[in-house]
């Protein structure tokens, strides 16, 4: 599989956190099953378990479901796979909510459906009444923690990355790749049109590309777009000047770069590695961070709705348990997708599948271990301070400028 387009990523934030919250879930505990009543330790009787993926982390994580699914016959008889842009995720869970009848026991998702669902009271509270039932939770890597407490009580982290912002080129077109904000808008100036990042709403790169640009140009707060980010839009619309147009995705900054009629693209660790396994972009490809730069991590997140049986609620606490696991942390090296992508410590490239392991060898970078341990990180925006700094963006800086692929 290829990478999966990040657009379900926050950027559906906008839309989702204007929508009125209702008051919170209704108690469907009548129509499905015993929901708020003791959660036992394995179900009574095995579980069918309905799993949504709205984030692309089944490409890190099925292999890990389908594993316990196969040793562990008696918690999961069987289990299926559907996906959903992030903008649905609320309207389809409420929609089955109000029903009385949540079929979907797990969704995996990135910080935009889960933060969409808080907000409207759609998940159940797994911690911290379950913490002790989830110990790998104890082992996060330190962003992947703090990318934890932005989950607050619902979500369950399951997989990170550093994510960005990094900067791409091709070397036999770019010799001399920029190193400083400075310089990339020195090369703007120099070759108008040949630097390109996608709209942020709706792009990984772009979006950590304007979320990482505060902590490089000093502005006064990185964590408030509308008062603390005078730096970052001065900046952005003095490069707005030399930018052609911005994709409305990051796929096509990618093929762009491939093709030549760009240079210098915003993006980060998995959007580097994934396309040149998969040969979109020449594996001869680089990358350079900015003088100054700071992650901005990502993570994904499992979340329970609320209405779920206490049987498939067990069900899904002992999937969680075995997916923390170091062992099957591994398999989230995946293609480099979301590089590196375990969440917890003492996870090696050594333990991934032999399919992973190659790509990596092959495609990754030996200087990300430097960079990822030479370099503070930070967590993303809160939701609705991003959706400040996406609005802002599209009025003061893609105005007119914003091309479908």
């Amino acid at each position: 599989m290829g990478i999966t387009r990040r657009s379900a990523l926050i950027a559906a934030a906008s839309s989702i956190l204007t929508v009125t919250a209702a008051c919170g879930a209704p108690d469907n505990s009548g129509a499905v099953g015993d929901s708020n009543g003791e959660v036992p330790q394995q179900p009574k009787k095995a579980v069918t378990l309905n799993v949504l993926d709205v984030a692309g982390n089944l490409q890190l994580t099925q292999g890990m479901i389908d594993e316990f699914v196969k040793n562990n016959p008696d918690v999961i008889s069987r289990v299926t796979y559907s996906k959903s842009p992030a903008p649905e995720l609320a309207g389809k869970i409420k929609a089955q909510q109000n029903a009385g009848r949540v079929d979907i026991g797990l969704v995996l998702t990135g910080v935009d459906g889960l933060a969409a669902g808080v907000d409207q009271g759609l998940w159940l509270d797994v911690l911290p009444k379950f913490e002790d039932r989830l110990p790998g939770m104890k082992d996060y890597l330190e962003p992947a923690a703090a990318m934890q407490k932005l989950a607050g009580n619902a979500g369950v982290t399951v997989t990170y990355y550093p994510s960005g912002p990094l900067l791409e080129y091709l070397p036999a077109k770019v010799p001399n790749p920029p190193t400083s904000a400075e310089e990339l808008l020195a090369y703007a100036k120099a070759h108008p049109g040949k630097v390109q990042y996608a709209r942020p709403s709706n792009s990984g790169p772009g979006r950590t590309f304007l979320m990482g640009l505060p902590y490089i140009l000093g502005d006064k707060d990185p964590k408030d777009p509308v008062n603390g980010w005078d730096k970052t839009w001065a900046y952005l619309k003095e490069l707005n000047q030399h930018v052609s147009y911005y994709p409305s995705g990051t796929t096509e900054t990618m093929k762009n770069l491939a093709n030549g009629s760009v240079e210098v693209i915003a993006s980060t660790t998995g959007w580097d590695i994934n396309p040149r396994v998969l040969g979109t972009v020449p594996k001869e490809a680089k990358v350079s961070s900015m003088r100054g730069f700071h992650w901005v991590t990502d993570a994904h997140y499992a979340v329970i709705p609320k209405g779920v049986s206490t049987d498939t609620q067990a069900a899904v606490l002992a999937l969680l348990k075995f997916m923390l696991t170091p062992e099957q942390q591994a398999k989230a090296f995946d293609d480099g997708y979301f590089y590196p992508g375990p969440a917890v410590k003492g996870v090696e490239l050594s333990m991934a599948p032999q399919k992973s392991q190659d790509a990596i060898r092959n495609f990754g970078r030996p200087e990300y271990d430097a960079l990822i341990a030479n370099n503070p990180t930070e967590v993303p925006l809160e939701p609705k301070a991003l959706v400040a700094a996406f609005d802002r963006w599209d009025r003061e800086i893609g105005s007119g400028k914003v091309k479908q692929g």
